[in-house]
């Protein structure tokens, strides 16, 4: 048995899975590179965006003025970057190949949103809605019934909606064709620590990614007016079944389950996530005086500290964007005749504003204000090994306090209004349970 999944296997509380994700990152350090995309596979030998982004550990290089970073983060993987100059301004095990929950819909939209006109209707087939994991988020897409590809994206963004997913990814030729697209989208966007088995993000052996890949799925998204628009939308109507006694088309209302939006101020999205494997993920892009800061957050201790430790990042990144040297940068996509991702991209800034609201729903604008282990040799015994001597080491890492104190300065969102209940933590959702 491969050996990372005897130590998987092995740990099925929350800590020994934090133990056995941060055994990997230590193995990381050392093992020799391998090729990507495979799962259990470490990252290339030089990590993507730069030599520091690749070390374990918090990795900041902060100047006079420099406010500290927060000092409860939780998350077993974060980054702060700029959207539109691509600097990283800190990070913390980028690199780190966990599970992406709903997240990954972001690289699924950066697929598949640009191939259809958001006028174009289709009418829902009964295989199109089949094969979905138990427990799938749903938007309730029935067959049979006719629905604008607006309305779909709508049902993917707002209630993460696996059937929403799976009505577009059957339009783009099929869920496994989709996934080799994904797979050929993430490659080109140099995201190299991305695996895909599904298109939604549904807990699947094998399926990865990194706060870093994250971080570039949203940059490239954001770029999409639509996307955009999208990401931004905080609740809208959608196309319910016909009424047999009238023969009209009902319609019922969803709501973002994006917890920040509308809630910290400047926030345009993007994405949210939760399984039971992955935890919570998040990345959330934000706008203040002229700059666009994106935070990707990993797999907090729980479901809400997701949203708190996004808010708090954001907070320190703007505060911190002309006080700290970047510690790495966000790559570009490869081009057209196939070279490398490069070291900048065009700007954010430059990307048109988020449309107006068309159909059905209105849209809500941006804020208001400014193979896991190296060598084959090694045996599963001392892969469990390294499991517990991380499991040690992130307790002494608690009780010491690596980082300095700071305030977020926003009240707590423990309690946010509008928005569903926690996820419990059972079964396979890709975002909240099945409405």
């Amino acid at each position: 048995m491969d050996a990372y999944l005897t130590c998987r296997t092995s740990l099925l509380s929350r800590p020994g899975r934090r133990a056995a994700a941060l055994a990997t990152a230590l193995v990381l350090a050392t093992a020799p590179g391998a090729a990507a995309l495979a799962p259990g596979d470490p990252p290339p030998p030089s990590a993507v965006g730069g030599e520091r982004l690749g070390q374990s550990g918090v990795q900041v290089s902060p100047e006079p003025g420099a406010p500290k970073l927060p000092t409860d983060l939780t998350a077993m993987s974060w980054l702060v970057a700029d959207a539109d100059t691509g600097n990283v301004l800190a990070a913390y095990n980028p690199h780190l190949r966990l599970p992406p929950a709903s997240t990954l819909k972001m690289l699924f939209a950066d697929t598949v949103l640009p191939k259809f006109d958001r006028r174009t209707m289709h009418t829902v087939t009964p295989e199109e809605l089949k094969g979905m994991g138990a427990g799938s988020s749903l938007v309730g897409i029935k067959e049979d019934l006719d629905y604008r590809v607006e309305d779909l994206w709508r049902g993917v963004f707002l209630s993460s909606g696996n059937d929403a997913v799976h009505v577009l990814a059957h339009m783009n030729g099929g869920i496994e064709e989709t996934v080799r697209q994904m797979q050929r989208r993430a490659v080109e966007l140099g995201a190299a620590d991305t695996h895909v088995i599904s298109p939604d993000g549904y807990d699947e052996d094998g399926q990865l990614t990194s706060a870093y890949d994250l971080t570039l799925f949203a940059r490239e998204g954001l770029r999409n007016p639509d996307f955009r628009s999208y990401c931004a939308t905080k609740n809208a109507q959608f196309p319910g079944a016909v009424d047999s006694r009238t023969g009209q088309r009902a319609t019922f209302g969803i709501v973002n389950t994006d917890r920040l939006l509308g809630k910290y101020p400047g926030l345009i999205g993007v994405k949210n996530g939760y399984t039971t494997n992955a935890g919570s993920t998040f990345v959330g892009a934000a706008q203040h005086g002229g700059r666009t800061l994106l935070v990707a957050v990993m797999h907090p201790d729980t479901y809400m500290q997701v949203y708190d430790e996004t808010a708090a990042l954001l907070d320190w990144g703007f505060g911190a964007a002309d006080h700290v040297t970047p510690v790495g940068k966000l790559v570009t996509p490869k081009q057209p005749d196939g070279t490398a991702p490069g070291s900048a991209a065009s700007p954010l800034a430059a990307a048109p504003a988020p449309a107006k609201a068309t159909g059905r729903g209105g849209l809500a604008g941006p804020g208001r204000r400014p193979s896991l282990l190296g060598p084959e040799t090694w045996t599963v015994a001392g892969t469990l090994s390294l499991c517990a001597a991380a499991s040690l080491w992130l307790l002494r890492r608690r009780q010491r306090g690596l980082l300095a104190t700071t305030s977020t300065g926003l009240p707590a969102l423990s309690e946010p209004a509008e928005a569903p209940d926690a996820p419990e933590d059972t079964g396979g959702a890709t975002a909240l349970p099945r409405r």
